[in-house]
């Protein structure tokens, strides 16, 4: 049966493949199809240059003309100009004839002053000498170098500046001396102090010939530049300006016979030192001249500074007792922040303060006090950074003539300021540094005149009446605040404003050098610490899961 089956596969199979091979296979008929060209590519049309309002229509359809790349010159190192040099002549001599006789003697005759400094210190009305001149004029007219530390008010600025005119008046000047090459050199950390300096030497040197000239910042460069040219006995100014117009060479310090330091450990408070160091190597040998030092407090790094560049100074201390003046009242309220000011408003108008000065330690809060005091209806004014030199030296004029009742200052002007007869003075905010306390009280008591120092300890600054009772060496008294006290009311003067204050009163703000500018630097700065980005940024602590 098998058999069978696979037999008619067999057939069948080969019956399909006869029939495959009769089937006629049809040829297909080729036609040649024409080639059809392919599409060039369209070239892509020059650009146009744009079109100007003032463009010529003539050049309206050239094409673009590159332009050729300009050889690279070499740069070639240009020297820095240097800076007009002024051209000194020979100096004259000091001229001090005076016939002035004194009408009756005084502890000033004693000294054997020249008549020309005897009558501009009569017309000061200086009769005693006070406790630190008896102790350091004989030593500074005999030549000798001195270290003496005294506070405020103790007749310091008298002291160096009657020795040194004596010196120029009476010594002549070294050999080849020019009109550029100051005798004296006076040194001072701040405006104030310099202007009040300069101020001073004129009045004492108004029977001479002897030309002053003051240098400090916030004034014209020209302005300061010119009494170089006609010459310049005394040279009074702050470590920085005098530096800037040394390298421009306005001046040398080759032929100086006094160099005077004063306020000596407050040049280490504002960075000066490095800034003195350079002025102090550029003077003549210490053997060559007399050094004298002045300073309110004689600490270590001071007394270094003097044993480096003095001849041998003596320590002079006036003060054997207390450090602040038996002649202030001193009083401290212990009050919160915002009871300040009522506070501060109720003792101005229940005491009699003919001139007051009012310390802060932040600028922000004394243009704050200043306006709120203004619109109480005070005569206030503000001593900042930020208001123009001109503006700050009328407004110390201001209160030194008594238009100004109060004047607000930070700790820089409390050592420039020497206004006589101020009354009272007022530390809004205590000092964090306990010397600093004594500096501002001294603006008041000068000369053994009365006092009233009023101190206000609040949560932020009474951390610091240790420190400050521990240095004095006594207790500050506490008064007691009664409710009536801090009761505040509304402003009398509601549109007034305090000197300092006012339109254009505010000092030109520079340019940052370089830079972005501040704000809106999420990146940070890679060299500033900046911890909210940048290198120097703190990794966060992972958060607890």
């Amino acid at each position: 049966m098998i058999s069978s089956l696979i037999s008619k596969i067999k057939t069948i199979f080969k019956g399909k493949q006869k029939v495959t091979a009769e089937i006629p296979v049809k040829q297909e008929i080729a036609t040649e199809s024409p080639v059809k060209p392919k599409p060039k590519p369209r070239k892509r049309p020059a650009r146009q240059p744009q079109k100007s309002q003032g463009q010529v229509k003539q050049n309206e359809h050239q094409p673009r003309q590159h332009a050729k790349p300009r050889p690279q010159s070499k740069k070639v190192h240009k020297p820095r100009p240097q800076p007009e040099r002024i051209k000194p002549t020979p100096a004259g001599a000091i001229e001090a004839n005076d016939d002035w006789i004194a009408d009756k003697e005084t502890e000033f005759t004693a000294l054997g002053l020249p008549n020309a400094l005897l009558h501009a210190i009569d017309d000061l009305g200086y009769t005693e000498l006070s406790a630190v001149q008896k102790i350091a004029f004989p030593i500074t007219m005999s030549g000798k170098d001195i270290a003496g530390q005294g506070r405020t008010g103790t007749g310091k600025t008298a002291t160096f500046l009657i020795t040194a005119l004596k010196k120029l008046i009476e010594t002549p000047a070294k050999e080849g001396r020019k009109t550029n090459q100051p005798r004296v050199l006076v040194i001072a950390p701040t405006r104030e102090l310099v202007i009040q300096i300069a101020s001073d030497a004129v009045n004492l040197t108004k029977y001479t010939n002897i030309n002053v000239h003051a240098v400090f910042g916030g004034v014209d460069y020209e302005k300061q530049q010119r009494p170089f040219e006609t010459g310049v006995e005394i040279l009074i100014g702050t470590p920085g300006r005098l530096i800037d117009f040394h390298k421009k060479y306005c001046y040398d310090l080759k032929c100086v016979d006094v160099m005077v330091l004063d306020e000596a450990d407050r040049m280490f408070d504002l960075g000066f030192i490095k800034d003195l160091r350079f002025l102090l190597n550029r003077l003549p040998k210490y053997d060559e001249r007399q050094s004298l030092m002045f300073s309110a407090t004689l600490s270590h790094r001071v007394m270094e500074l003097a044993y480096d560049h003095m001849n041998n100074p003596e320590k002079v201390q006036a003060e054997s007792g207390d450090i602040t003046a038996s002649s202030i009242v001193e009083s401290m309220y212990h009050t919160a922040m915002d009871e300040k000011l009522p506070l501060l408003i109720h003792l101005l108008k229940s005491m009699d303060v003919q001139r007051g000065m009012v310390f802060i330690n932040e600028k922000r809060t004394g243009e704050k006090l200043a306006r709120d005091l203004a619109k109480h209806g005070f005569n206030v004014g503000i001593i900042s950074g930020d208001v123009q030199q001109r503006k700050r030296m009328k407004i110390l004029e201001m209160f030194t003539k008594g238009e100004l009742k109060l004047l607000i200052a930070t700790d820089v002007a409390s050592r420039g300021i020497h206004v006589d007869d101020i009354t009272h003075v007022f530390n809004f905010d205590l000092p964090e540094d306990a010397e600093s306390y004594v500096h501002r009280i001294g603006r008041t008591g000068r000369a053994g005149a009365d006092g009233v120092a009023i101190s206000f300890a609040c949560e932020r600054y009474c951390f610091e009446v240790p420190a400050i009772e521990a240095y004095i060496k006594k207790s500050i008294p506490v008064k007691e605040i009664t409710p009536d006290m801090i009761e505040l009311g509304k402003p009398t003067h509601p549109d007034a404003k305090a000197e300092g204050l006012k339109a254009g009163d505010a000092a030109e703000k520079r340019p940052r050098q370089g830079g972005k500018p501040s704000g809106g630097n999420r990146q940070g700065n890679r060299n500033s610490g900046n911890r909210n980005g940048g290198q120097n940024r703190r990794p966060r602590r992972p958060a607890n899961k």
